[in-house]
């Protein structure tokens, strides 16, 4: 009995050390990221559950425009309620550059919005997070949006006197719950003032290249596309601009 104990009590060990551990923040040593002067501070909120594309298809779009000349590029970060590692609706895990609830925090000229699991609901409850997009609103020259991260701006009460538009199966759930908001179908983006909605998904890059291509021109924007191998022409695109 004695040796059966014992046995039982080294697999026990050696499943607690076999077990994988998230580490916390204190674990890592990223690096700060440098925010050169004179660009564009673009911030990408994410939280747990943030789906992998709506985040990287504009940040890959707005990271290369470092590589182009004579343009004012963008410094691109991203920004959460903690530094502890976030994990993305697939199972990728995050360190975020900024905690938003600290003072610790750049200007932000650009907010990039992506969607996230629970952007429909439980995220919708959290005054902390909201408070903070209604602060960076208040000087942003852009706040951006892609499939359910339109939520979080009408939540926030940003889209109250703007047109937007969502991911489309969840356009009638956003109706529903925001009535008095003019939302609308069968369009991939929408830029209303400094409104920029997008239906998310891969059509994230789409809604990524208006942007650049209302801030550097169409030549830039197709330069960014051709080096994604992503055919760029925004007449072939549905979308509304409100003049």
């Amino acid at each position: 009995m004695l040796r059966l104990l014992i046995l039982l009590s080294f697999t026990l060990v050696l499943n607690c050390k076999n077990e994988p551990q998230i580490k916390t923040n204190a674990e890592f040593t990223k690096p700060m990221p440098k925010l050169e002067e004179g660009r564009y501070n673009v911030a990408f909120l994410i939280m747990d559950g943030v789906y992998n594309t709506e985040l990287t298809a504009p940040f890959d779009i707005f990271q290369h425009t470092i590589f182009r000349d004579s343009i004012k590029a963008m410094n691109t970060f991203t920004v959460a309620n903690t530094l502890n590692p976030i994990r993305t609706f697939e199972g990728m895990y995050l360190l975020p550059d900024f905690d938003y609830t600290s003072e610790n925090l750049p200007k932000i000229d650009i907010l990039v919005i992506p969607s996230a699991e629970h952007h429909l609901d439980t995220d919708l409850e959290d005054e902390v997070m909201l408070s903070f997009v209604r602060q960076v609103d208040k000087d942003a020259q852009f706040m951006t949006s892609h499939c359910d991260g339109a939520f979080v701006l009408a939540k926030a009460g940003l889209l109250d006197d703007v047109v937007s538009t969502t991911f489309p199966s969840d356009i009638d759930t956003m109706r529903a719950m925001f009535p008095k908001l003019n939302i609308r179908k069968d369009i991939l983006f929408v830029h209303d003032g400094k409104y920029i909605t997008s239906a998310g998904g891969a059509k994230s890059f789409e809604a990524a290249l208006y942007l650049s291509e209302y801030l550097y021109g169409k030549d830039i924007a197709q330069s960014l596309a051709g080096g994604l191998v992503i055919d760029w022409n925004l007449d072939d695109v549905p979308h509304l601009v409100i003049d």
